[in-house]
Order: C-alpha cells, then sequence, then structure tokens
C-alpha cells in the first residue's frame, strides 16, 4: 500500500509488517507504522477500562487530608470549583475541558470505533469519528492530570497528612490506562479496517489526506476524504500566518506566565506569592529535586522550546531552506509530542489548592501567572497542530513526493 509521509509528503509504500516490526520514512524518517504491543484488540480494552474508571475516578474523593482529627476530602472537579469561585472562569473552563470533558468523549468515541471493527459492525460516519478521537488525543490529558496530582500531593504531604481516596485509585488506573490505549492503538490498522488504501496510478499527480494519508488524485482537492471525510487539500490552509501568529501570542503570554504567581499561599494571615521558578526552588529545597526536574522541564524548558522551534519552521519556509531538514522535521515530533505536558504545573493547581483551605491555619489559591501559563500551553499546541511541516521540504524536488 502506497501513503504520503504526513511529515515531509513522500510517497512511502508499506508493504505488510510481520509482528515487532516497524516502517519508517525513507526521508525524514518519520515513523509511519509500528507493531510492536499494538493491536485493535488491547487498544479497545485498555479504552474500555479508561472510559468505564473516568466515572468513579470524576464522583469518589481524591484525596484526603487529616488535621486536627478531621479530614478535609476533594473530588476531580474540586479544584475546578474553587476556580470559579475565585474569579478565574478561562482557567477553569480550559482545565475542565482537557482533564474532564475531552477525556469521556475522546475514549467513549475510541470505545464505539474499535468495538465496532472488532466486531464487525461498521457503520457509515465511522472514518469521521475516528478521525476526531485522533484529533483530540493531544487535547485530552487524563495522563497529565496524573502527574500534576502527584506533584500536588507530594507538595501537600510535606506538611500534612493525606490519604489517597477511592477515585484517586480509580483516578491513577485510568491515567495509566489512558497511556497503554496511546501505545497499544494501530492507528494505520484501524485505517485499513475502516477503509482500503487506494493505491495512485502512475505518473498520475496525487495528494494525500492529513488525517487518514490516504493518497488521491490532485482532481479530488476540494471534496471529502472517502474514508474520513476531512476535507481534502493538498496543504493546510494559511499553515505559516496562523502558526506565526499563535506562536506570538504564546511569546508575549510568557512573560506574565513567568514573572506573575501561579498561586497564593496564606499563611497565617500573610500571602506568599509562587511564581513557577519559586515552585521549582521549593520541590528543590524539599528534597524533591525528580519532581522539581520535571516542572522545570516542562513549565520553563519545554514552553519555551516550542516558541523558537516553531521561529525556526516559520523562518525556514519563508527562506526556502534547505538545511537541516531531517533535525527540523525531528524536532517537530518532539515538540508536538511533548506540548500537552507543560499543563502539568496548572493541573497541580488543581490538585491541591482544594486541599489547602484550613480557615485560619493556612490557604491556598491560584494566581494571575495560572492563566497566562495555561494560555501558552493552548497556543503552542495549536501553533504546532496548525503548522504543516510538509512545507519545510517543498523546497526539494517533486520527484518521490505527493
Amino acid at each position: 500500500m502506497t501513503i504520503g509521509c504526513p511529515e515531509c509528503g513522500a510517497l512511502e509504500d508499506i508493504p505488510p509488517l510481520p509482528a515487532r516490526a516497524a516502517a519508517y520514512c525513507h526521508v525524514c524518517r518519520c515513523p509511519l507504522e509500528r507493531r510492536s504491543g499494538r493491536s485493535i484488540d488491547g487498544a479497545f480494552a485498555c479504552a474500555t477500562a479508561t472510559f468505564v474508571l473516568l466515572f468513579p475516578a470524576n464522583l469518589s474523593p481524591l484525596m484526603t487530608v487529616h488535621i486536627l482529627g478531621t479530614g478535609h476530602s476533594s473530588v476531580l472537579a474540586s479544584g475546578l470549583v474553587s476556580l470559579t469561585q475565585e474569579g478565574w472562569v478561562l482557567l477553569a473552563v480550559m482545565l475542565g475541558i482537557s482533564g474532564v470533558a475531552l477525556p469521556f468523549i475522546r475514549f467513549g468515541a475510541l470505545c464505539i470505533v474499535l468495538g465496532a471493527i472488532r466486531f464487525g459492525q461498521t457503520f457509515r460516519g465511522i472514518g469521521a469519528m475516528y478521525r476526531w478521537a485522533l484529533w483530540l488525543d493531544p487535547w485530552t490529558m487524563p495522563d497529565v492530570f496524573l502527574v500534576g496530582c502527584f506533584v500536588g500531593y507530594s507538595r501537600v504531604t510535606q506538611n500534612l497528612t493525606s490519604t489517597v481516596g477511592p477515585g484517586g485509585y480509580c483516578f491513577i488506573a485510568a491515567g495509566f490506562l489512558s497511556m497503554l490505549t496511546r501505545a497499544a492503538l494501530d492507528r494505520r490498522a484501524v485505517w485499513r479496517a475502516i477503509g482500503a488504501e487506494n493505491q495512485p496510478v502512475a505518473d498520475e499527480s496525487t495528494l494525500a489526506c492529513s488525517a487518514c494519508d490516504m493518497m488521491l488524485p490532485t482532481s479530488c482537492e476540494g471534496l471529502p476524504c472517502p474514508r474520513c471525510g476531512l476535507k481534502l487539500q493538498a496543504r493546510k490552509p494559511d499553515a505559516i500566518a496562523r502558526a506565526t501568529a499563535l506562536s506570538l501570542a504564546a511569546l508575549v503570554l510568557a512573560i506574565p506566565a513567568n514573572l506573575f504567581p501561579m498561586t497564593i499561599s496564606t499563611q497565617l494571615g500573610r500571602d506568599v506569592p509562587v511564581r513557577i521558578v519559586d515552585g521549582v526552588g521549593q520541590l528543590f529545597s524539599a528534597g524533591l529535586w525528580p519532581l522539581g526536574i520535571l516542572i522545570f522541564c516542562t513549565s520553563i524548558a519545554i514552553p519555551f522550546a516550542k516558541i523558537f522551534g516553531m521561529a525556526w519552521f516559520v523562518t525556514s519556509v519563508r527562506r526556502r531552506s534547505r538545511r537541516h531538514l531531517r533535525a527540523k522535521s525531528h524536532l517537530y515530533r518532539l515538540i508536538d509530542e511533548l506540548g500537552r505536558w507543560s499543563n502539568v504545573d496548572v493541573f497541580t493547581i488543581v490538585a491541591f489548592v482544594p486541599l489547602i483551605q484550613l480557615d485560619g491555619v493556612a490557604s491556598a489559591r491560584a494566581g494571575p501567572g495560572a492563566t497566562a501559563f495555561a494560555l501558552v500551553v493552548f497556543l503552542t499546541m495549536a501553533a504546532s497542530r496548525s503548522f504543516d511541516p510538509r512545507l519545510m521540504w517543498d523546497v526539494l524536488p517533486e520527484d518521490g513526493h505527493e
């Protein structure tokens, strides 16, 4: 079967692969298909288990803090309610969508698609549903939320006694199973089960669907893809303008995100603002240096690497540079995959703020830097998703390209 590489546009003929094999683009080395540890049955089982566990994870107590003989519990939505009550509505909506609502939508859709394929009951619109399930993948963050809860739990237990509730154990299981679902999902096998690949005619000009990589004649441009329903286009429209605007907006917001406090703790009547760098320092001072390194990478290194990486890609396309194309493609894959993990710090706030509401002793609330930082993460993710990496490779001769 012949497909178009989603990162460089090269035409690749992929033969049926045995177990534990993988296929890579011969031009940019993008992984096109992996068989090791991937199966429709395994992904269906993991997705179904994740979807079921999300219900008790959202409804049962996550953690309980014990002080002076009393306990103070929180559920997954407690932090979102606290943010709304404090006036940070935009932050609460953004985190609620990615941490609570989208996991139900994505894993519910994935269960329907994989179950229909598993039991041979495909239906009209299954390609569009699967396309949306894949599109929602980077924006669905139960695994990121889980790491944020772990960091918040580690902070709370430095000074208070706390226990993990039944909802916490369900959420831990759901977070791990969501990662297993991503690892076990054989995307190419699912697309083949939904609809067979087209074999392009020799010497015929072709284009690839940017969602399912199906090869079609260029005469089909502007029509919906017969397999996934996406409007067929040779390249993403206005990719450079959109990526540039979103990256510049993220760069501007990165200044208040790092200068203003992410949280404000009140201890014995005194407010203590905590910026991103302060939080990293506190983790190192408490001996939690692995978590300090994690927060430094996700909250400082990765966001700025994404912004400057996007600047490099856009400049490369505008200057029609042929230098380091493979390195730029590899970096694009890296920042597109790691971008979602920058939300660990803001999910940490959602996890531990509702637990530190001890009247007369201590309390915590979100600061103005939290909303700015969440917007930086959203804008950098949107910039990488709107950019078309194939534009960087269009400077090469068209031989072997769509």
